[in-house]
């Protein structure tokens, strides 16, 4: 799997992030306690092969710094940088430092958020151009960000603004459509959930834990609508076949065939986020070594 992430590489994040990345809200910790289990962990994920880190949560250059400097060729992706939280005009300064230092490692993942996450919601479409602008002007290269794009209109974005799309809780259905939108050049790296557990009910348990908060946003529901979920399978925390279509579980065979699935879909890269039973904050670095060895 390591190899994959160099070989033929030109620099770009297409060519660099590889076939899979770990996603991880918990990699973004800003306790300073935690500074050195966070930097010891994103040393381990780069040994693993794995060619990205997308920091979940609205993280922001801060969060990537330290894990960029403790490593030697890692991408490190926001994963997603809200726009309503961090101002253009900081973010390009910080970008641009970070660049400067580091060429070429950090990736700027940028997203609306949600209505209800957020006041300032009004617009999203409208006000992601306007801060796409502030971003050029600033110097920030669009070859070095991707945007959270659900539908269409954000999916055209990303291919005529940014270097390609990060899309968060979707199907390998939506992956094929999003390829088909943003043609074949740009990158599209899809999020997906595995719970290494193989267990039906406990599986499942675990994952409508986890997905239960999402399905209250209408965003995420909207977009499912598209590729045949109801109402009926956002109830009681999600359809079983709602489950099984976002979360890959099982047997280490049964979880490969849903990752690569993603991959057969049109995806070029797979940020794999590990979902557990066990405090958020937690670093799942047993699971992660797992992942790795049954993707080689």
């Amino acid at each position: 799997m390591g190899d994959e992430t160099s070989a033929g590489s030109d620099g770009s994040p297409k060519e660099t992030v590889g076939p899979y990345g770990i996603w991880s809200m918990a990699l973004r910790s800003e306790d300073p306690a935690r500074r050195g289990e966070l930097i010891e962990a994103a040393a381990e994920l780069e040994e693993l092969g794995f060619g990205a880190v997308w920091l979940g949560g609205s993280s922001t250059v801060r969060h990537a710094a330290p894990l960029i400097e403790a490593t030697s060729h890692l991408t490190v992706a926001t994963g997603i940088q809200s726009i309503w939280e961090y101002e253009a005009a900081e973010t390009a300064a910080r970008f641009v430092e970070l660049d400067q230092a580091r060429p070429g490692r950090f990736l700027l993942g940028l997203g609306v958020s949600h209505a209800k996450l957020t006041d300032q919601y009004h617009r999203p479409y409208s006000a992601m151009v306007a801060y796409l602008d502030e971003l050029d002007a600033a110097g920030v290269p669009a070859g070095r960000r991707v945007l959270a794009a659900l539908g269409p209109k954000m999916l055209k974005l990303s291919r005529d603004r940014a270097a390609g799309s990060h899309p968060y809780l979707v199907t390998p259905e939506h992956t094929a459509r999003a390829r088909e939108i943003l043609g074949d050049a740009p990158l599209l790296a899809p999020e997906t959930k595995v719970v290494l557990d193989t267990d039906p009910d406990s599986a499942r348990a675990k994952a409508r834990g986890y997905l239960a908060f999402y399905l209250g946003l209408p965003n995420y529901t909207n977009s499912l609508r598209q590729f045949g979920f109801t109402d009926d399978d956002f109830a009681d925390g999600g359809s079983d076949r709602l489950v099984d279509a976002l979360f890959a579980w099982g047997d280490d065979d049964r979880i490969r065939e849903r990752i690569e699935a993603f991959h057969t879909a049109g995806a070029d890269h797979v940020a794999l986020q590990v979902v557990h039973d066990q405090p958020r904050d937690l670093l799942p670095r047993a699971a992660w070594r797992r992942l790795a060895e049954l993707l080689r």
